[in-house]
This record gives structure tokens, C-alpha cells and sequence, in this order.
């Protein structure tokens, strides 16, 4: 056979034994190679490239982290400032106040160089003695310590006796009301602080007394008493508690101080302040739909929604007043105190005076500390003529004295025998109810002049 013939006989078997491999333009550029080269060259299985990758840049990860230096953790560095001079050492270490950059901070047109701040606090952080005086000079200045306290008297136990029990008079029959520890809802420890608060923000929130005469001209004192009148019946109706009914009224008083009202507009202004005063103290408030049927469908949804954004909008979303009735509670909690028992009639007969200076305007003009503390006065001299009304406990946790109260007392016991024949019986017929003991059915006697010179 001819050496050509051989040659391609020996190049198809060659070609028979090679596997098939997909022939690409580098594959074809690429030099010859020898047949055990193409055969190493086979597509791989399925997933094993893959894993020959992951196990060979582990094996080098492994030997970097053999041969690779310790390396020190870094830690977030410590500012520079004078906040941190105490937590250095003593022995040099602490930062030179003289190294400190120069800061001014202006407070409106007075400024403060904190330089000579800083400088003060590094010199009395380096005045620490090296050496502790002897224990005998120790006890010497805590025993001349103690010996001052007993002469002058130790301010620290003052605050705490103070904090502890606000009394602050030496009468024997004075009776300290907050001494109960055992009721939470008492808040005995803070009552005083947040009474005396109280009296700061009734000065604060308070409505104009004039309104009806300075800016409203479409509606009349007769008018407000008319929805007042009307807002007591639906507190009832829907079983709201008295402090939503005060705080209502006080947004409503509030809104017409500063806001020109018409007279359609009056009574939906009225529901929109019972909505937002039931949301802010009742578990259940009312509902949108319940104001509307309570006007008898006047109002649209839409249009009570609209008041009550205009109204919260107004108060600055600032729903958390003192009112009277707030006052009320720590007064008769006062009141209390001189007898036995609780009395229900003396509590009933309070709120029941206190509520019939919602509807009269001219109560407007009196602090709502100054209402409940009137009412208390009135209730006991109601019931009780034998003793004097005030007792330096109430003058003590009120406030007031007898004599600061007697405008308001005088104005309020002719709410009490309706001398002006005011038609509104709402308050009067609710206080007649066998629940509240029929205080509505009580009229007190003539005041005193000797019951206010004190």
C-alpha cells in the first residue's frame, strides 16, 4: 500500500478514537496539539469546576492566614475634649487645658468663652492630694460636720422632708393629706409638684373673660348658656365622664376667645369639642356618625371633621388643661381629712356647685383653682354651720385663705338659690337624682362676714 493510503487510514482512526469537540474560532487559531493535550481538554461534568474553585480558594485562604501577622484590633479613638479629663490618670496623662482650642458659644448677645471653663476644671482635677489625710482628722470634720447640721439644720434632709411631706406650717391641726403611700393613683409622692404645676398652666391656658363683648357679635352669653345646657344632657345621655364635659367647654370657651363664630355655626362647635374632649378621656369615645345624629343630622360628617381639624389646629394639639374639676379632687381629698369618714353628700354637693359655673359666663373671670376651692367652702357651710368652712388644711394645700374667696363664694351661693330664675335646669335635674343624694334640692344660709376675715 502506497505511504499516502497509510497516512490517511492512520489519520481516520486517529479521527474515529478523538471524542467530538466543538471547534471555535481560538480553537482553530490555536497551534496543533498532540491528541492526549486535546483529550485533557474535555468538557468537565457538571458542577465540579466549581468545586475545584471553592477548594482551591480555601487552601489559599488558609495558608494566608498561616503566614499572615498578628494584627491589632482597632478601637474607636477617644476625643480630645474636656468631657474626657477625669477619665485619664493623674499622672500626667490628663489633657492641658491650655492645649484646648478656644470655643465661644453665643447665647443670644452674651457669650461664653468655655476656655476658661475648661482651664478652671483641669486645675481642680490636678488638686487631688497624693496622700490621704489620718482617720482621726476624718471623724474630727464628720463629727464638727454633724455638730453644724444640728445647729443650722442639714439642707439635704429639708428637701427630703420636703419631697416627702409638703408641710411647711407648725400648726398642730394641720393634716397631711399626701402621707398615704399604699395607693398608686394617689401619686402622693408627686401630687405636690404636679398641683403646683397645675397652677401655673391654668394661668397659661386661660380663655378671655370679655369675648362677648370685644369679638363675638353674632351670638350671646344666653346662647353659650344654651349649649352648655345642652352638652350636660348629652354627657348624660352617653354616660361621658365629668371631665370630659369640663375640658369641652373649656375648648369651646377658648376657640370663641380668639375666633369669630356665627350663629349656625355655634352648636358645631360645641359637638366638635365634646368629640375631641371624649377622645381625650374616655376609653370610648364618640363617634363622627353619633355627633351628627345627636344634632339631628344639621351637620354633615365631612363638616364635623373639618371643625375639628380647625379646632385642634387652633389648640396647637395642646388638649392637657386643669380645669375645675382637676382641682376639685385634691380639695375634697383635703377636705376629708377632718373627718372620720368620707362624706358622699359633701362630694356630691362640690361637684354639683362647681358644674353650675359652666354655664354662667360671668364665672368666666375666676380661676378654676379658685372655682373648686369656692365650692368646697360652699359645700361645708351647706351641710355644716356649726364649724368654721376653712380649716388651715385647705388653706394649706388650696392655696387660698378665706378672705381671697369671698367674691367668688358670694357669686357662687347665688347660682346655688338661682336668684337670677336662670330657665337651664340640666345641672339641677341631673343633682336631683337619688344617686347624687338630691344635693340640687339643698340651699345653704346666709353668709357670714366673720367667715372670711381670716
Amino acid at each position: 500500500m502506497p505511504p499516502l493510503t497509510m497516512k490517511r487510514e492512520n489519520s481516520v482512526i486517529s479521527a474515529e478514537n478523538e471524542p467530538m469537540v466543538r471547534i471555535t474560532r481560538s480553537r482553530a487559531a490555536a497551534p496543533e496539539k498532540s491528541t492526549l493535550a486535546r483529550c485533557a481538554e474535555l468538557p468537565k461534568p457538571r458542577g465540579q469546576k466549581h468545586s475545584l474553585q471553592i477548594n482551591s480558594n480555601t487552601a489559599v485562604l488558609r495558608e494566608r492566614k498561616k503566614n499572615a501577622p498578628l494584627v491589632e484590633k482597632k478601637f474607636r479613638t477617644v476625643l480630645k475634649d474636656v468631657t474626657n479629663l477625669c477619665c485619664k490618670s493623674l499622672n500626667g496623662d490628663g489633657l492641658n487645658a491650655a492645649k484646648v482650642s478656644k470655643k465661644i458659644m453665643r447665647v443670644g448677645n452674651s457669650s461664653l468663652n468655655l476656655s476658661k471653663v475648661t482651664t478652671s476644671v483641669n486645675a481642680e482635677v490636678h488638686q487631688f492630694p497624693t496622700k490621704l489625710p489620718p482617720r482621726s482628722s476624718i471623724n474630727q470634720s464628720c463629727s464638727d460636720r454633724k455638730f453644724h447640721e444640728q445647729q443650722q439644720g442639714n439642707p439635704t434632709e429639708i428637701k427630703r422632708f420636703s419631697r416627702q411631706s409638703p408641710l411647711t406650717s407648725t400648726k398642730l391641726d394641720l393634716i397631711d393629706i399626701d402621707s398615704d403611700q399604699k395607693d398608686p393613683q394617689q401619686c402622693s409622692q408627686y401630687a405636690l409638684e404636679i398641683y403646683n404645676n397645675f397652677r401655673v398652666v391654668e394661668l397659661m391656658k386661660r380663655p378671655q373673660s370679655n369675648f362677648m363683648e370685644t369679638l363675638q357679635r353674632d351670638i350671646t352669653q344666653s346662647m353659650r348658656g344654651i349649649l352648655v345646657d345642652w352638652l350636660v344632657e348629652v354627657s348624660e345621655e352617653y354616660k361621658l365622664v365629668p371631665d370630659a364635659l369640663y375640658l369641652a367647654i373649656h375648648f369651646i370657651d377658648l376657640f370663641l376667645s380668639q375666633n369669630y363664630v356665627e350663629r349656625p355655626k355655634l352648636q358645631l362647635l360645641g359637638i366638635t369639642c365634646m368629640l375631641i374632649a371624649s377622645k381625650y378621656e374616655e376609653i370610648r369615645p364618640l363617634h363622627v356618625e353619633e355627633c351628627c345624629f345627636i344634632t339631628d343630622n344639621t351637620y354633615t360628617k365631612s363638616e364635623v371633621l373639618a371643625m375639628e381639624s380647625l379646632v385642634l389646629k387652633f389648640l396647637g394639639f395642646q388638649l392637657s388643661v386643669p380645669t375645675a374639676k382637676t382641682f376639685l379632687r385634691r380639695f375634697l381629698r383635703a377636705a376629708h381629712a377632718s373627718y372620720k369618714n368620707p362624706s358622699l353628700e359633701l362630694e356630691c354637693l362640690a361637684n354639683y356647685l362647681a358644674e353650675l359655673t359652666l354655664v354662667a359666663y360671668d364665672f368666666l373671670k375666676f380661676l378654676p383653682s379658685a372655682i373648686a376651692a369656692s365650692s368646697v367652702f360652699l359645700a361645708r357651710w351647706t351641710l355644716d354651720q356649726s364649724i368654721h368652712p376653712w380649716n388651715p388644711t385647705l388653706e394649706h394645700y388650696t392655696y387660698y385663705k378665706a378672705r381671697d374667696l369671698k367674691t367668688t363664694v358670694v357669686a357662687l351661693q347665688g347660682l346655688q338659690l338661682n336668684t337670677e330664675n336662670c330657665p337651664l335646669n340640666a345641672i339641677r335635674a341631673k343633682y336631683r337624682q337619688d344617686k347624687f343624694k338630691s344635693v340640687a334640692c339643698l340651699s345653704s344660709p346666709k353668709l357670714l362676714e366673720t367667715l372670711f376675715q381670716t
